[in-house]
């Protein structure tokens, strides 16, 4: 008689799902336009720019995310400070970035992004690098306290992390004219 020694992927995906449905409106719309960015899905300018403004942020978006392709093959292995420095400054700018416009609201939320960018290997250096941004002058105090206050002391001191890719990657989904389909 076997045990199973991991939950399925289904209920893993299901977890995350459940995870990303309770993150505020605006925070999902901001990690499935990441995502397009960050993992070259989609046109990202085509599909989620609304105005100038946004366009604009989506362009500087489209070259702070320029580096994740060189930071997801130098994620460190081992906490040697000389593998660190090449890591870290450039995923802190990045998180400075990301936290700057207003819509991570939280650690979670920022976790679930930046599993997704740049994989399970990333998992042990997210407190810091977001810590690290979230402590930066370019937010207001009060946005510095929120985000600070968000991250668990579990989050910030745990002992391991889950190696286990993530499994959903949200993406956008066309509104359904539900009147149509009766």
């Amino acid at each position: 008689m076997g045990t199973q020694s991991r939950p399925a992927d289904g209920a893993m995906a299901l977890a995350e799902m459940k995870e990303f449905a309770s993150f505020a409106a605006a925070t999902q719309r901001y990690i499935r336009r990441s995502l397009d960015v960050g993992l070259e899905r989609q046109d990202a300018l085509g599909r989620w720019s609304r105005d100038v403004v946004e366009a604009a942020s989506i362009r500087a978006q489209t070259r702070v995310y320029g580096r994740l392709d060189s930071l997801r093959a130098i994620v460190p292995d081992d906490s040697g400070l000389d593998a660190i420095e090449p890591f870290m400054a450039p995923l802190v700018t990045i998180s400075a970035f990301d936290l700057g416009q207003d819509r991570l609201c939280s650690f979670g939320a920022y976790r679930f992004l930046y599993e997704r960018l740049l994989g399970a290997p990333v998992r042990p250096w997210l407190p810091g690098a977001f810590c690290a941004a979230a402590a930066l002058p370019h937010l207001h105090p009060d946005r510095r306290r929120a985000l600070l206050q968000s991250i668990s002391e579990a989050a910030a001191t745990a002992a391991g992390w889950s190696a286990r890719e993530p499994s959903f990657y949200p993406e956008w989904v066309e509104k359904v004219d539900t009147r149509l389909a009766n």
